[in-house]
């Protein structure tokens, strides 16, 4: 089977996989952090900020926020820590209690980290929101998440929250990151609003922060919502402990480092490991508000000097339309680490990274629910091009035998347990539930949060295949799966094979409706600029993809489309894929991208 094992820079921090595995105890990882003084509890700012601000690397860069217009601004530990304790104690000026709910509706400015940590340190919940939402999905999240103040912008205030404001009794107040000419008519229209900086100025520059129990809420980040309602997983202080643990092990995050995480800090990445991991780690991280542009980014690498890379597939499909000579312009060989988050990673994008940056880009698999990355393509070990990687130690993981009319998704036996299957069978991906970053429940929904759980797993309703060496390969959601003829067919396998073909720039597929087999397996393509959705172009990709997978598992049917719907975070909504070919009705459509 064909790897990657070459090693650029470092040696890795986990350099023995096995003997990590065997020895590793979730006991000894959080005794690798602080704890609040005193015996007090865990704090995730603690942990991230405070410790770093007493310690040696009190003056050492903790961000490096570079605006659209080229400005930057860098902020130390020390700095981040008398800027977050002001907005603890802003909090608690405008009387907000431990425990208050507090979202953030910003895109990658230095006032979204102030925030989310000045939150924490205040002993109240962070709920980030994604920015490009249009005002419906956000005023959704804020009446699921009962949150009571919102930091923001003056203009997304003015498009995402005062046309529906009459339907959030309980948003109290949102404090506005801007110039005050832009506030100040807000504030004389009524609006309850105000100017964040100058509430910041006027706030003292030091906190305690209270006692902190492991178990007390700290975060609530929503899914998509794709798929019906937002679901608001709720996640506890002690996920610092996996976050911090995850950083070194899967990211080989170390003080000192440049670590640069592209995910947008509205989901689950963009805190997680665009703020939490790193900082605990002792990382400096890279903040661009800027969007993806293929000079850009490479610009930035190379003058930040960055040592570890965080991005998405989306964005390397982007980088690799750009070409790999768009990369070789650029000093990049302080680059040690590339890895991709969000949707699985097809074996093409692996193999391109090798070519254009000279390291291939490693994918790991994590969800909101696990709040943390639970299985990766590891620095020790060699990159298998297509696979999601294997377990990080201490993440126990089966493959079980799915059953889509279960409620958890899984066949039970008549005892509740969950059977494995063998090698190289595709099941539900299940784990056991005893990693600190699990989440807590889903807030309001406790019967959907049991549904989760079965037979001691926690079933994550991804279905994969682990081959005979132990690693896992991304077969598809369990809603998504196809069932042809008795067999089960995963999407993404088929999108994988066709985005080899160099005529096919984006792939869909989708089970279609069919009386002898059940359903057959269409690929929706959108083409490559330089060729023609034509009968022939469609008779080369059906062989292609007979060829590639067999009769079994190729496509029926070949469509051709302007484009393949995705949501924000570039995941492809096989739901309106379907809706469209057959002609039903859509449903929400409000998080995807524009355009798509």
């Amino acid at each position: 089977m064909e790897a990657i094992s070459r090693i650029r820079g470092r040696t890795p921090l986990l350099q023995d996989y096995d003997v990590a595995c065997r020895d590793f105890s979730w006991a000894q990882a959080r005794a690798e952090l602080d704890g609040l003084p005193g015996g007090r509890g865990l704090n995730i700012a603690h942990e991230a900020v405070d410790r770093h601000a007493h310690g040696s690397l009190a003056d050492a860069a903790a961000l490096r926020c570079h605006r659209r217009d080229g400005a930057r601004r860098t902020l130390t530990y020390r700095e981040l820590a008398t800027e977050t304790s002001r907005f603890a104690n802003v909090l608690r000026q405008l009387g907000a209690a431990p425990g208050a709910h507090v979202a953030t509706l910003l895109s990658r400015v230095p006032e979204l980290y102030v925030a989310v940590l000045g939150t924490l340190k205040h002993g109240s919940v962070c709920s980030p929101l994604f920015s490009a939402f249009g005002p419906e999905p956000v005023a959704q999240r804020l009446r699921l998440g009962r949150i009571e103040l919102l930091v923001t912008t003056p203009r997304l205030y003015r498009r995402r929250i005062a046309p529906l404001r009459h339907q959030l009794p309980q948003l109290r107040r949102a404090l506005l990151v801007g110039e005050a000419a832009e506030i100040e008519p807000l504030a004389a229209a009524g609006e309850p609003v105000a100017d964040l900086r100058a509430l910041l100025d006027g706030a003292p520059g030091s906190w305690e922060i209270p006692a902190t129990a492991p178990d007390q809420l700290a975060l609530l980040h929503f899914t998509s919502g794709t798929t019906g309602m937002p679901k608001g997983a709720m996640h506890v202080h002690e996920a610092v402990v996996a976050h911090h643990q995850t950083g070194k092990v899967a990211l080989d995050l170390r003080p000192g480092d440049v670590f640069w995480c592209t995910a947008d800090p509205g989901w689950v990445t963009g805190i997680s490991y665009g703020v939490i991991a790193p900082l605990t780690r002792g990382a400096t991280v890279v903040v661009d508000e800027g969007e993806l542009d293929a000079d850009r980014w490479y610009r930035l690498l190379e003058e930040e000097r960055v040592d570890v890379w965080y991005t998405a597939p989306t964005a390397i499909r982007m980088l690799m339309r750009a070409g790999a000579d768009a990369a070789r312009g650029y000093d990049l060989s302080r680059l040690r680490l590339a890895a991709s988050v969000g949707e699985p990673l097809d074996r093409e994008a692996v193999l391109w990274g090798e070519q254009a940056i000279g390291l291939p880009f490693r994918d790991t698999w994590w969800q909101t629910e696990t709040g943390g990355i639970m299985i990766a393509n590891l620095r020790a070990l060699p990159v298998r091009p297509g696979s999601m990687g294997v377990p990080l130690p201490g993440v126990e993981a089966a493959v079980v035998r799915a059953d889509p009319d279960a409620p958890s998704g899984a066949a039970l036996d008549s005892a509740g347990r969950c059977a494995e299957v063998a090698a190289d069978e595709p099941g539900m991906l299940a784990l056991r539930p005893d990693w600190p970053s699990r989440f807590r429940g889903y807030l309001g929904d406790d019967d959907r949060y049991r549904r989760c759980f079965a037979g001691g797993w926690y079933l994550t309703g991804d279905l994969v295949r682990r081959d005979r060496d132990g690693w896992f390969w991304f077969v598809g959601r369990g809603d998504d799966m196809i069932k042809s003829s008795g067999h089960l067919i995963g999407p993404f396998e088929v999108e994988s094979a066709l985005l080899e073909h160099p005529a096919v720039a984006e792939a869909g597929v989708i089970g279609i409706p069919d009386p002898v087999a059940g359903q057959l397996v269409k690929a929706l393509v959108k083409p490559a600029a330089d060729r023609a959705a034509d009968a022939e172009l469609e008779r080369e990709l059906l062989a292609f993809a007979r060829r590639r997978l067999g009769a079994a598992v190729a496509p029926r049917e070949i469509g051709f489309v302007d484009a393949i719907p995705k949501n924000r975070s570039g995941k492809i909504v096989r739901r309106l894929l379907r809706a469209r070919e057959l002609g039903l009705p859509e449903g929400d459509t409000s998080t995807l991208e524009e355009g798509a």
